[in-house]
């Protein structure tokens, strides 16, 4: 193998492919990056930790075509370190690889290419589906922040994708909160699939680097995802198991709605949590009296009031929410006015857009005792 390219070029493609490179693994070879030469001027950079794979392409010059595998970290620390001209790269004996430019040379050992996994097994039963990529992007900002961080926690870790004929629905959920983003689209398929929010956003993150404006092709069957952006491909090992039926939980009666501004409520709440931080679970208080929403919080260093006018129906209300899971959302969309629904102290919250069902979440709230 021996080929030429730009370092800058060879540094953005790393960048992408390394994000699915493991560390914590006892197999040496998926520490690596497999870089194949070919013939036609293509180099394929391929690295996975089995759960998340990802192969990107760039055209190059191809002096010998080959491949070898090699150690992730040191290679793309050796190519960013390098001054931004072509590169030399050059397969020699024994697996190493000589990495070359007008005034530096390096060597590094490799490993054999054919003890790297076999990523692109694509199976029979594939289905394919076409996002506008905006509206991808929008839906995995809009619900994976809700997914459970606790690997214990099986399936809830990942977000539920419902591909439905009419549209497709995006669900997580951790058992504090809850986050549903919707959107219209004709689909051929029906079909649920669960992907890891943690791959997603690193999906999120490599399609948002693409300059290619076209849409995002998703191929999923009932072990893999494959997604298709620029010249990358992203092949992803789906969660197995039953979801939990999210449409249960949705309350369908609530006894007190609130239209209210989101920048001003989210700057309110961000104050109140300055104080917040210091008690206990982040814990702030709303009071829904009349037309005047009142949030508060204590804690050993003070207390802090914050009031907001709001448009109300229905009961008075006071509730205690953790700060954080209340800001989640409301940063979570763009929308300038919401609308929240409650019913009891004890009982989820609601919050929507105030037309059209495009997202819904729910919030769990905190008992706050009497004293409060």
């Amino acid at each position: 193998m021996k080929f030429t390219c730009s370092q800058q070029t060879l540094t953005k493609a790393l960048n992408t492919v390394s994000k699915a490179v493991t560390s914590r693994t006892t197999l040496p070879i998926l520490k690596g990056i497999l870089m194949k030469a070919s013939s036609d001027g293509t180099l394929t950079l391929s690295a996975s930790d089995l759960d998340l794979s990802i192969e990107k392409k760039m055209d190059v010059n191809v002096e010998e075509e080959g491949e070898i595998v090699v150690l992730s970290k040191l290679f793309s620390d050796i190519i960013r370190k390098l001054p931004n001209e072509d590169i030399l790269i050059e397969e020699k004996e024994n697996n190493t690889a000589l990495i070359k430019t007008s005034y530096s040379e390096f060597t590094i050992v490799g490993l054999e290419a054919d003890e790297f996994p076999n990523i692109n097994d694509i199976e029979d039963d594939f289905a394919t589906i076409s996002f506008d990529t905006e509206i991808f992007k929008n839906m995995i900002r809009k619900t994976s922040f809700a997914a459970s961080i606790d690997e214990s926690k099986g399936i809830i870790v990942g977000v539920l994708m419902e591909i439905e004929p009419d549209g497709v629905n995006m669900v997580a959920l951790d058992g504090f909160r809850m986050a549903v983003a919707r959107e219209e689209m004709k689909n051929t398929e029906n079909r649920k699939i669960v992907v890891s929010a943690k791959i997603l956003n690193e999906v999120n993150k490599i399609i948002s680097e693409a300059e290619d404006e076209s849409d995002t092709k998703i191929m999923f069957s009932g072990k893999k995802a494959v997604i298709f952006a620029e010249n990358t491909k992203i092949i992803i090992r789906l969660l197995e198991g039953e979801f939990i039926k999210y449409k249960d939980i949705i309350p369908t009666v609530n006894q007190t709605k609130v239209i209210i501004d989101r920048p001003a409520l989210l700057e309110s709440i961000e104050r109140a949590s300055l104080l917040a931080k210091e008690g206990k679970n982040n814990l702030i208080k709303l009071i829904i009296k009349n037309n005047l929403l009142t949030i508060t919080s204590r804690s050993e260093e003070g207390n802090v009031i914050e009031e907001l006018i709001m448009e109300k129906t229905g009961e008075d209300l006071e509730i205690g929410f953790n700060s954080k899971y209340v800001m989640d959302v409301l940063k979570a969309v763009d929308d300038e006015k919401l609308l929240m629904e409650f019913n009891t102290s004890t009982t989820p919250c609601l919050v929507k857009p105030i037309e059209g069902d495009q997202f819904e979440y729910l919030i769990l709230p905190v008992r706050i005792s009497s004293n409060y």
